[in-house]
């Protein structure tokens, strides 16, 4: 804030005088005087940042005044200044919004100055919270998803589309698609934009704390819980809550979900006292969820109280000429972030990359092309600077094979734990999908470990 615009509602002139000099020595202080109840309400649409209001004024009572103000700005901070000390004065009017109540007396222009200080910090901070909060509208744009191509062009439509309504948001997708970025999206772009992003991931949290996690827990609801603690669903209050690897949760933890969305209240671990709770709900998965419930590993119930709209994010090999948009966009960045001169991509390199298969999507794109950048020694990222150290000639061939997308997901998997000798939790951490997936599947026999 540069100048503090201050208006003093006073009727005494000899306190005025003092009071106006006092606080003119801050030269960044805007002070104007008004001696009435009636001129300072004539004046009050300029929308000072501060009123000092004397609680008696001779055409009207402090405590009209001051609900008169709150009509007109109900955010204006209004320090009331009065001759006497009345602890029930106070109280009501500081009931009615009043900032401070502060008493004529030998300590009353520090209590003032200081109380001055403390909105414009106040004021300062929104400011840098309006901005940061306008950066990151900007940032989560969905503009800036970026694309052309047909697959894309209708996760824009169905995008803003979510953005117009608070129906729940499915999003589908490979790992590294970009599920995150869509749900930021969705919610920088709609009407709980001001509101919290709270985002928890199932597969990242072992399935004995994330009911915790989801709902909260009271001081001694289990050994550990030394304090009460706030969950997901009571952060986003208001806001939008997104739970990413939806279909990693447990089965018990999911009938408790459901009953959580459809009741619109919780109860805290520990605690039988309800509390209500309103957040916009967006989910995530890697994983066919109907095929889920058909093998019994999701209730159906949730799956269609959770389905709302569904974004389903194509893989970056269906994506064509966006692999080139995407890796000129992220190189553009790297080099503005590290001030590197600029660079090329040659046309070898580039024929490379749109033959690659891209397991990975467009998180292993982005980490690909940022590394070129640093391999690169001449301004030129050449085809031997792209370092597809993941994928080897064995993938190429399970690309060419024709597999289904259940079967190359499997055989991907298998891959990696030969990779990795049979590392599960390094191969989930690489894949960037859950531990229970993995052992889900070598229960099932669907992979192995020999």
């Amino acid at each position: 804030m540069s100048l503090m615009k201050i208006f003093v509602v006073e009727d005494s002139i000899p306190y005025a005088k003092v009071l106006l000099h006092h606080l003119r020595l801050n030269p960044d202080n805007e002070v104007e005087h008004f001696s009435d109840a009636k001129s300072f309400l004539n004046q009050i649409h300029q929308i000072p940042d501060c009123v000092l209001l004397d609680y008696s004024l001779p055409d009207l009572s402090g405590i009209e005044v001051l609900k008169r103000i709150r009509a007109q700005a109900p955010d204006l901070p209004v320090l009331i200044v009065s001759g006497q000390e009345d602890v029930g004065t106070a109280v009501n009017l500081l009931k009615e919004g009043a900032y401070d109540y502060i008493v004529k007396d030998v300590n009353a222009k520090e209590r003032i100055w200081n109380a001055l200080n403390n909105i414009r910090e106040n004021a300062r901070l929104r400011k840098e919270i309006d901005v940061l909060r306008e950066e990151v509208n900007q940032k989560y744009d969905f503009s800036n998803i970026i694309g052309s191509s047909e697959g894309i062009k209708k996760v824009y439509k169905y995008i803003e589309k979510a953005t117009r309504t608070n129906i729940t948001v499915s999003i589908y997708g490979e790992t590294g698609t970009g599920k995150e970025l869509v749900a930021k999206a969705i919610h920088y772009n709609s009407k709980y934009r001001n509101k919290p992003l709270v985002s928890i991931n199932i597969a990242a949290i072992p399935t004995e704390l994330l009911e915790s996690e989801l709902f909260g827990h009271e001081k001694g609801a289990f050994t550990g819980a030394v304090s009460r603690r706030v969950g997901k669903f009571e952060e986003a209050q208001g806001g939008t809550l997104f739970l990413d690897e939806i279909g990693e949760m447990d089965l018990n933890l999911q009938a408790k979900l459901l009953r959580v969305i459809q009741e619109k209240e919780l109860n805290r671990l520990g605690s039988n006292k309800s509390i209500k709770v309103n957040a916009r709900i967006l989910v995530a998965t890697n994983r066919d969820l109907k095929e889920e419930v058909r093998l019994g590993n999701f209730r159906e119930d949730l799956y269609y109280r959770l389905l709302g709209l569904p974004i389903h994010l194509p893989p970056l090999r269906e994506r064509g000429g966006d692999i080139m948009l995407l890796a000129k966009h992220f190189l553009q960045d790297f080099i503005k972030e590290n001030g590197f001169p600029d660079m090329k991509i040659s046309p070898e390199a580039q024929q490379r990359m749109l033959s690659y298969p891209w397991p990975g999507n467009v998180r292993e794109l982005k980490a690909i092309v940022e590394l070129a950048a640093v391999l690169s020694d001449d301004g030129i990222i050449e085809e031997k600077d792209l370092n597809f150290n993941t994928v080897t000639d064995e993938m190429d061939t399970l690309v060419s094979e024709g597999l289904s997308l259940k079967e190359y997901n499997r055989r991907l998997i298998q891959y990696y734990l030969r990779r990795n000798n049979n590392n599960v939790v390094e191969v989930a951490k690489r894949l960037d999908i859950g531990k229970s997936t993995l052992y889900r599947m070598i229960k099932n026999d669907e992979i192995n470990l020999n």
